[in-house]
């Protein structure tokens, strides 16, 4: 494999860390279709696929007879199923064993299966399946780049099948072990890396545990972390679909959003274009700054 650089910078590779953003929202709200604004915004775009999600994006330029550009790249891990032969263990075992018999049970395959090795393995040296090239560890990367993960539902499926593997029963520690290892992992691309980090996410109704009532967070493992999940996040937004029309949502009061690149306000125009520009020119006002220091 060869590794490519960026052959055309922008005035974001200063050292400057990148936005972070959560885009969130029910299926069908255009959230992976989106993704096509960034590579108008011209970065190089990193799309990591946990879930089925690439044709959308894809359709971002077949769908207007535009070619597919040289700055978007992909890596797709297709979910790992069982086969029916296991799956007809499982529910043989679930018919002979009370819950007590079901608790004890492990899988002693989980190491050998351990799903989040592959996951970790793409980060710290991204493969692009549309040409087999590589570009190193995200961690490396500066702010010319952005990566995508979709989504953070298989993402958190992948951190609990790393703790239990096929066990029938999870337990309360399971899900701390769990929540821990994806809250590290959020916090490293948020945090310890200069590039820019978008994580597409389902949502769920939940309790606000801190003010009440009920709102849509993002879908992960238990409640205990919702709010932790945002807090390293810049931006928290919210994809609408009204009839054939796709929006952006970051006042919505039945919604836990935030944002610091963006009014806040309804039907904003899905399009990370604003999100980009705004972040530029506070990256370049913060470095002029420094500079005369």
């Amino acid at each position: 494999m060869t590794t490519t650089t960026t052959t055309n910078p922008t005035p974001a590779s200063s050292g400057y860390p990148g936005f972070n953003i959560i885009l969130e929202g029910p299926t069908g709200t255009g959230k992976t279709f989106s993704i096509g604004t960034l590579c108008d915004a011209g970065l190089e775009v990193f799309y990591f696929a946990l879930e089925p999600g690439l044709e959308s994006l894809i359709g971002y330029y077949t769908d207007t007879s535009k070619p597919i550009p040289d700055n978007l790249h992909w890596h797709y891990i297709q979910p790992k199923t069982k086969g029916f032969p296991q799956m007809k263990a499982t529910a043989d075992s679930i018919g002979k064993f009370d819950l007590s018999g079901l608790t004890k049970m492990r899988d002693i395959n989980r190491a050998i299966n351990n799903p989040m090795l592959e996951v970790y393995t793409v980060l710290n040296n991204f493969e692009d399946q549309k040409d087999g090239k590589s570009y190193g560890p995200v961690d490396s990367w500066d702010s010319n780049r952005v990566l995508v993960i979709d989504g953070l539902s298989a993402l958190s499926r992948l951190a609990m099948e790393m703790v239990t593997g096929d066990k029938p029963v999870r337990d309360k520690p399971d899900y701390g072990i769990a929540q821990n290892n994806l809250m590290g992992l959020i916090h490293k691309l948020t945090s310890g890396c200069l590039c820019h980090f978008i994580l597409i996410a389902h949502v769920n109704r939940e309790i606000d545990e801190i003010l009440g009532g009920v709102k849509l967070f993002p879908n992960t493992i238990g409640k205990a972390i919702l709010s932790d999940i945002q807090q390293p996040f810049s931006d928290v937004i919210l994809t609408v679909r009204e009839g054939d029309k796709f929006f952006w949502d970051t006042a919505n009061s039945q919604a836990d959003l935030k944002t610091r690149n963006l009014p806040i306000q309804a039907k904003l125009p899905a399009d990370f274009r604003p999100v980009f520009a705004k972040w530029k020119s506070r990256m370049e006002a913060a470095t002029k700054g420094l500079s005369k220091s």
